[in-house]
C-alpha cells in the first residue's frame, strides 16, 4: 500500500485565507474556549496557539483562554462544556467527536470549530458543504485511516496471525465498521479482537487482557480519550513488548512503535485558521467543513528492536520518518 495524499472534499475558503487577513476590532479582548483530550502544552496546542498570535490573537493580551482537558475523566466532559458555556466565549475548539457533541448539547449559538472522525456521520453538521448550525471544522477520515493502519501493522509486524484492536465505546465505532475491519485482517490471515473500553482506567488491564488473548499486535483505533492516555498506553505496550499502532506519528516519536495520520502541524494550521475566521465573526454556516491532505507515517526503529521486531525495508522506505 502506497501512502496516500489525500485530497480535501471541498476547496475550502480557510484553507487560502492568510491568518493576517480580516482586521480585529480595536480595543477588544475575545475569548476562546477549548476542549480537548490532551493537555493544553502539547506540540499541537503549541502550534495552534502560535498560529492564532500570528493571525493577531494574542494570549494574555487582545485573547483570553479556557483551556479543560477530559481524557482522564471523559465522564464529566458534559461538566467541563457546561463550564466553557459560563465564560461566555466568542469560540469554542472542541477536540474530537465526544467533545463535539458535549459543546453542541450545550449550546447552540456559540460557534464551534471542531475535529472528529466524521462531521456528517457524527451528525455533528448537515453536509460538508453547508453546515448549517453552529459547528463546522476538521474531517479526518477516521473510519478509512483505522483500516489503513491495520494494514500496516499487519505489514510491519512479520508473520502476525492474531492482533487486537483497542476501542473508544463513546466513538463512532459501529458494528458495520467492527466487522470491515475484522474482514479485512481474515483476508491477510489475521484473526482480529476488538477490545472495547469507557473510561482510562480500564486502558491498562484491557491491552494485558487482548496480549494474554494471544494477540502479537495492537491497533489504536482512532479516539480523543485514547489518544489523551497515549503516554500510558505507550508505557504500557512497552512493559509487554507489545507492538502498537497509533493514530497520529508523533506518538511513534515519543516512544511508540508506528503512527499514521494527519500531520499534526498540518491540522494545528488548518484548525487556528478555523478559529480565526469565527473570532473575526464568520457564521459557521459559512464555513464548508474541511480534510486533511498531509500525512505522516512514523517508525521508531529503536522501539521495534526493543520488542523484537524486525520491520520489513520496504515499509521503512515508504515512512515518513525513521526514528533510529
Amino acid at each position: 500500500m502506497r501512502r496516500r495524499d489525500f485530497m480535501p472534499l471541498v476547496c475550502g475558503a480557510v484553507v487560502a485565507l492568510p491568518l493576517a487577513a480580516l482586521a480585529q476590532k480595536a480595543g477588544q479582548t475575545y475569548r476562546l474556549g477549548c476542549l480537548s483530550p490532551h493537555p493544553r502544552d502539547i506540540g499541537f496546542n503549541v502550534r495552534f496557539f502560535d498560529n492564532l498570535r500570528r493571525a493577531g490573537f494574542i494570549d494574555g493580551r487582545n485573547l483570553t483562554i479556557d483551556y479543560r482537558a477530559f481524557a482522564p475523566h471523559i465522564d464529566l466532559i458534559s461538566q467541563l462544556a457546561a463550564e466553557l458555556i459560563i465564560a461566555r466565549p466568542d469560540v469554542i475548539y472542541a477536540a474530537s467527536g465526544p467533545a463535539v457533541h458535549a459543546v453542541k448539547q450545550a449550546t447552540k449559538s456559540i460557534p464551534i470549530v471542531g475535529i472528529t472522525d466524521d462531521m456528517v456521520g457524527e451528525g455533528m453538521v448537515e453536509s460538508f458543504t453547508r453546515p448549517n448550525g453552529n459547528v463546522t471544522g476538521i474531517s479526518i477520515f477516521g473510519a478509512e485511516l483505522d483500516g489503513m493502519r491495520q494494514d500496516l501493522l499487519i505489514e510491519a509486524v512479520p508473520g502476525i496471525r492474531r492482533m487486537a484492536a483497542l476501542a473508544d465505546t463513546s466513538q463512532f465505532i459501529t458494528e458495520a465498521k467492527a466487522r470491515a475491519l475484522q474482514e479485512a485482517a481474515r483476508a491477510r490471515n489475521v484473526e482480529l479482537s476488538i477490545y472495547r473500553i469507557t473510561r482510562a482506567e480500564e486502558i491498562a488491564a484491557t491491552i494485558d487482557k487482548a496480549q494474554a488473548s494471544g494477540a502479537t499486535a495492537l491497533n489504536v483505533l482512532s479516539s480523543g480519550m485514547l489518544d489523551g492516555n497515549g503516554p500510558l498506553i505507550i508505557e504500557r505496550v512497552a512493559a509487554l513488548r507489545f507492538p502498537t499502532m497509533y493514530q497520529w506519528g508523533v506518538r511513534a516519536e515519543q516512544g511508540g512503535f508506528i503512527g499514521y495520520g494527519p500531520s499534526s502541524d498540518h491540522l494545528a494550521d488548518l484548525t487556528a485558521r478555523f478559529a480565526a475566521s469565527l473570532l473575526r465573526g464568520t457564521k459557521p454556516a459559512d464555513l464548508p467543513v474541511e480534510q486533511p491532505t498531509k500525512f505522516e507515517l512514523v517508525i521508531n526503529l529503536k522501539t521495534a528492536r526493543a520488542m523484537g521486531v524486525t520491520v520489513p525495508e520496504v515499509l521503512l522506505a515508504r515512512a515518513d520518518k525513521v526514528i533510529e
